[in-house]
Parts: C-alpha cells; sequence; structure tokens
C-alpha cells in the first residue's frame, strides 16, 4: 500500500537521495531550508512511502515561487521541480512515483498556476507517465563536460577561441578568488542582477543567493567566485555540488569587461577536475530558439544533451491572465519602463 506524506523522516529523505543514482541538490532537505529563508519561495515537499515499512519508494521537491504578493500573487504563482521525482528503480517505484505525482498536481491547483520539470537527467522512461498525468514535454538543451580526467585534457577539448580567451584574460589582469563575506556577495549578486537586467530578465531576491552562501558554502556544497581586475570585481559565478556534480546556478559580468566569463568557468573546472564527475552548464535553451549563450557554452567541449523539459497548467484562466501580466511585470522589474 502506497502512502503519500509531507511529514518525513529528514535524515531518510537525505539518505535516499544521496543513495539515488539521480540524486541531486535541489531535492535535498538542505535546499528545502534555502527556500525558506528566500523571499517570494515556498518549498513543497512529499513523499511516498510503503505504509507497511515505512520506507520512502518515491519522492519529489518543488520551489513554488511567488514575485508579485497582494492581491496579484495567485496570478503569478509558479512551481519548479528541479532534479526530480526520484524513485527507486522497479515496478513498486514506478506505481509510486505516479501516485506521487498525482497527488502533486492536486495539490498544486491551490498552490500555482504551472509547474515545470527541470531534467538533469534522462527520463525518457517516465514520459508516458507524465504525459498521462497531464505534462507535455519541450526540448532543451544542455552541455555536460567530463571531469573525470586530467586537467590538461579538458584545456585541449577546450575550442581554441576560448581558450585565447582564457589567455587573454589572464594577461589583462583578471584573478579569481572565493567570496569571503556578506560585502562581497552583494557585489557578486549587483554583477548577475545587472547581467539579467542587460538580457531583460528577472533575478531571483538576493535573499535566495545569501541563504546559499550561509547554509551551502561552509559545507563545501557551493562556491562562490568572484573576478577582480584592477581591484574591482567585474565577473561573478555560483556553482552547486553534491555528490559527483558540480551545477553551474547563476552568473554574471560586467558587460564591458571582455573575457571574464571564460576566465570563470575556465577556473571552476581546473578547481573541480578529477575530483567530481561532470559538470552541468546549467542549461542552453531550446534548440530552435535563439539563446545568446549557447555557442559560448558549445565551445567549452562539453557533451551536448537534451534532457527537455515537462509542463503542465494547473490553472488555465489564470495562466492566460499572468501570461500578459508577466510581460508587464518583466519590464519593470528590468527597468523597460
Amino acid at each position: 500500500m502506497i502512502e503519500i506524506t509531507d511529514s518525513f523522516d529528514k535524515v531518510q529523505w537525505d539518505n535516499f537521495v544521496s543513495d539515488h543514482p539521480h540524486g541531486n541538490i535541489f531535492q535535498t532537505t538542505e535546499m528545502v531550508e534555502v527556500y525558506r529563508q528566500a523571499k517570494n519561495y515556498e518549498p513543497v515537499s512529499l513523499a511516498a512511502v510503503d505504509s507497511v515499512s515505512g520506507d520512502i519508494l518515491a519522492l519529489v521537491q518543488a520551489a513554488v515561487i511567488c514575485e508579485i504578493s497582494g492581491i496579484g500573487s495567485s496570478y503569478s504563482a509558479r512551481s519548479v521541480i528541479h532534479g526530480g521525482p526520484l524513485a527507486v528503480e522497479s515496478r513498486e517505484g514506478a506505481e509510486a512515483v505516479s501516485v506521487l505525482m498525482g497527488h502533486y498536481n492536486a495539490v498544486m491547483k491551490k498552490k500555482a498556476i504551472y509547474t515545470q520539470i527541470r531534467n538533469i537527467w534522462d527520463i525518457h522512461e517516465s514520459k508516458q507517465m507524465l504525459e498521462s498525468l497531464g505534462y507535455t514535454y519541450s526540448e532543451h538543451l544542455n552541455y555536460l563536460i567530463d571531469l573525470n580526467r586530467t586537467a590538461d585534457t579538458v584545456w585541449q577539448s577546450i575550442h581554441k577561441s576560448r581558450r585565447k580567451g582564457i589567455n587573454r584574460a589572464e594577461k589583462a589582469g583578471i584573478k579569481i578568488k572565493m567570496i569571503e563575506n556578506d560585502a562581497e556577495l552583494v557585489y557578486s549578486y549587483n554583477l548577475i542582477e545587472q547581467t539579467y537586467k542587460n538580457v531583460r530578465m528577472p533575478i531571483a531576491d538576493i535573499s535566495l543567493f545569501r541563504a546559499v552562501y550561509n547554509l551551502f558554502a561552509p559545507t563545501g556544497m557551493a562556491d562562490f567566485y568572484v573576478a577582480i581586475q584592477d581591484g574591482m570585481p567585474v565577473g561573478t559565478r555560483i556553482v552547486l555540488k553534491y555528490n559527483d556534480l558540480v551545477y553551474d546556478w547563476y552568473a554574471g559580468s560586467k558587460k564591458d569587461v571582455e573575457y571574464v566569463d571564460e576566465a570563470l568557468v575556465w577556473w571552476v573546472l581546473k578547481e573541480n577536475v578529477g575530483t567530481y564527475k561532470t559538470f552541468d552548464f546549467g542549461g542552453a535553451g531550446h534548440p530552435s530558439k535563439p539563446y545568446g549563450v549557447r555557442e559560448f557554452k558549445r565551445r567549452f567541449g562539453g557533451k551536448e544533451v537534451n534532457f527537455g523539459r515537462y509542463e503542465i497548467t494547473h490553472d488555465k484562466f489564470k495562466n492566460k491572465i499572468a501570461e500578459v501580466g508577466y510581460v508587464i511585470y518583466k519590464k519593470l522589474k528590468c527597468g523597460q519602463f
């Protein structure tokens, strides 16, 4: 008998995630605390358990993001499931995850307009199950770099133009260091915020970054890098680290400083080669839609994958209104009015 619950033992949950072949940082209880501390974020964690043994058969963790407070909140809430759901690899696990996601959909009808599942591995075997529950699949590219080799081998796999950029950054005096305090974190956030404004995309509140810095950086689950030139921060990159994966989370740089992004990526790769197995570039957009940084990522020599995304609309009426409202909100947030 399968039982769905939001009350579970944290150690049991984290052990399940850690032991799962696709366990990732976004499904950990540590990430729950990050979401709790972040403005406009609400964690939703559900587990399908064996009612007799109490063993977890499947779990899912989502972040409900609501960037507009007050009366407009119900028209702006969306849910993102990153790197999940996870289930035991058996017939019982397949049944459990189906029941779990059906229950999740029912919960989300009151919480979010839509849900997006952002895959970080191939979950094609779940496609039929998710589609039966109302999810639709769309393509989404990514690049994965093998870190289980020498730094020289990684260097040689990088396109010549990127290697030139890295060398030029060094000649220009760009130095990379770890962020060491909150003041440097604010500088980092400002660089990311401006970068997102330049491409007309809203950015999460700084409380999300501060929570990750305070909770993850001390334990080695996140690294915050800043690039310095002439004593001033000119670029930043934040990566999340869990099990064998280094995940490229957020990045930003000054528009007028050349090659700083190349320098930061190479630094991250050098720092983690031989210790972790894979560097995940965090996505490269839909293959048929323009995406500015896709070519930048491609030229670092990673393997192109198309794990895609799944999405379901929980409230079609509110979604129509939200689509119009989001355009206005996006312009306000990015300073276009």
